[in-house]
């Protein structure tokens, strides 16, 4: 892997419960994130924004709202993942919510390399539409496995279908686990590593995902922000009050997964600027934690 770190923003919000994510690719820059991650990798590549979406209700189809826009801004983030990855060059995806994730995989397996992802985030997102409430977010997950039930046009981005198997996906940090989340879980033996368990030792629990993902050639993180308590550090599209993590236990944490050899991409979702208190110090906390951890 060489030195350059590309970054992409992905500005959508199509498949989330409201708009607020797309404007966190902007916010991140201005806030001087490109500056901060140059100080401490030899290139960092700001390639742009893909083209993004706003949320708004789709009443056409409303248990997959926004379905044709979710799908274009996963493809266009999916063409510049490949590209990266062809050049053997690691990936910085600024999302937007978390159906970016699904164009980040359909990327990183444009050459048939295989590929593991870690999945931060406090939920499983394994819902396909029908049991969802219509935000494609919550199905991101599903739609990876393709399970039964999923948009064939958003499960169908990668080159294989379904773009993962239950082997290839660690969850990572998830506690908000429905009946028939935990279901799918057992029955597809999905490897998972608790909320509760990062919290007792972040270290630990992420080099235990690291050691999980020595056998594929490419590690992928997808980090929804999420997974952190809100009260303690208000920043997510999710304005739940459940614990969480903290922000420096998840900076403990993804130190050791973006320092791993087969590291290749981070996808950061559900940052909304406007749930910030005080929008330069939460951005600042978060650069500072980007930084540490792609400084490795």
């Amino acid at each position: 892997m060489t030195h350059a770190l590309n970054i992409i923003g992905a500005p959508s919000s199509a498949g989330a419960y409201a708009a607020g994510q797309e404007k966190a690719p902007a916010a991140f820059r201005r806030h001087g994130l490109i500056q901060a991650l140059s100080q401490v990798r030899r290139e960092v590549h700001d390639r742009g924004d893909v083209r993004g979406f706003r949320w708004r209700p789709d009443l056409m189809r409303p248990k997959a709202m926004n379905l044709g826009s979710v799908v274009r801004v996963a493809a266009a983030v999916a063409d510049h993942v490949a590209m990266a990855m062809s050049a053997d060059e690691p990936v910085l995806v600024l999302g937007g919510d978390c159906t970016i994730e699904l164009g980040t995989v359909a990327g990183a397996l444009r050459d048939e390399a295989a590929v593991g992802l870690v999945y931060i985030d406090f939920d499983t997102d394994l819902n396909p539409p029908e049991a969802s409430d219509g935000a494609l977010d919550w199905t991101g997950v599903a739609h990876l496995l393709g399970l039964p039930g999923t948009a064939k046009e958003l499960s169908g981005l990668g080159p294989r279908q379904p773009m993962l198997g239950p082997a290839d996906i660690l969850f990572f940090g998830v506690n908000n686990i429905t009946s028939n989340e935990a279901a799918t879980i057992r029955e597809l033996d999905i490897k998972t590593i608790a909320l509760s368990e990062v919290k007792v030792d972040p270290v630990a629990a992420a080099n235990r995902a690291v050691a999980w993902s020595s056998s594929y050639k490419r590690l992928l993180v997808h980090l929804d922000v999420d997974v952190l308590s809100y009260t303690s550090f208000p920043i997510a599209e999710n304005v739940r009050r459940s614990e969480g993590l903290t922000l420096d236990e998840v900076s403990a944490a993804l130190s050791p997964l973006l320092a791993a050899p087969n590291w290749r991409a981070l996808t950061l979702t559900e940052v909304n600027p406007d749930h910030a208190p005080d929008e330069t110090d939460s951005f600042r906390g978060l650069i500072g934690m980007l930084t540490r951890a792609l400084s490795a």
